[in-house]
């Protein structure tokens, strides 16, 4: 294969190793991924760029961004190879939304504040997409994303109409009688409502949540961290008493358990 080896390469480098792996004469792997294929493969990347921020190691991020892109440029190879666009096309397609979604940086609009940012950006993001109601926008948030996430953008394109509650406060009268609902279709035996209140109940969660000003996503990630390490630590406590875990009742358990979250807060 006649391909140029450099000390340093570039994007355009990039998209042409892309290009000569799919050759006919290229790697047998991936000249048979598909779209679909190798779908599961884009959101672990996306993942692991997060927990590089979330770490603040920039050399893994730097790392985690080309398999991040990398990703980009095979799915966009795909496409090239039938005809219908390039990384050229992808390209100027992002450069016309930013330009059209910032009139106050591309044109003569004020926004001199993010308030009035994501509202211009909202309404022309409708306008582009031709979406007549707010349903409409609602409806376009990606059904793949974490149903916490898109929860929480449902509600806040609600809000954006006055659909909302006025306060955490009020929306925190609702989580009571929706626990009700779902441990009242528990007693019933009946599967499916248990399910469907258990859906109300952490959707009216999310509204206090959302209106206390907290990022529910982020929130129940440093919960399940919280969770990990407390549970580390009773279950530290109980192998130096010699014991396992199954070998204590419930209550020293939770005896245990308030003894790390008190150490875990001095």
């Amino acid at each position: 294969m006649d391909f140029k080896f450099k000390d340093k390469y570039n994007f355009d480098d990039l998209v042409e190793v892309v290009r000569c792996l799919r050759l006919p004469d290229g790697c047998p792997w991936d000249k048979e991924q598909t779209h679909k294929s190798i779908r599961q493969d884009f959101i672990e990347e996306t993942y692991e760029v997060i927990e590089a921020i979330d770490n603040d190691d920039a050399d893994g991020l730097k790392e985690e961004l080309g398999d991040v892109l990398l990703q980009v440029v095979f799915h966009t190879q795909i496409e090239r190879e039938k005809g219908t666009f390039d990384i050229d096309d992808v390209a100027n397609d992002v450069c016309r939304k930013m330009i059209i979604r910032h009139p106050h940086v591309f044109g003569e609009v004020k926004a001199d504040t993010t308030e009035k940012v994501l509202d211009n950006w909202d309404k022309i993001k409708m306008q582009t997409k031709e979406q007549k109601t707010q349903s409409d926008a609602m409806d376009s948030i990606a059904r793949s994303l974490p149903s916490l996430m898109r929860a929480q953008k449902i509600q806040k394109k609600a809000a954006k109409v006055g659909f909302d509650f006025g306060s955490a406060e009020e929306a925190g009268k609702k989580v009571p009688e929706e626990l009700s609902e779902l441990l009242e279709a528990v007693k019933s035996g009946d599967e499916s409502a248990a399910a469907e209140e258990a859906g109300d109940l952490l959707f009216a969660a999310l509204n206090v949540v959302r209106l206390a000003g907290v990022n529910g996503e982020k929130a129940l990630y440093d919960a399940c961290d919280k969770f990990l390490a407390r549970f580390r630590e009773v279950e530290n406590t109980v192998l130096a008493q010699g014991r396992s875990m199954n070998d204590c009742s419930l209550s020293e358990l939770d005896s245990i358990w308030d003894q790390a979250k008190e150490s875990q807060r001095k």
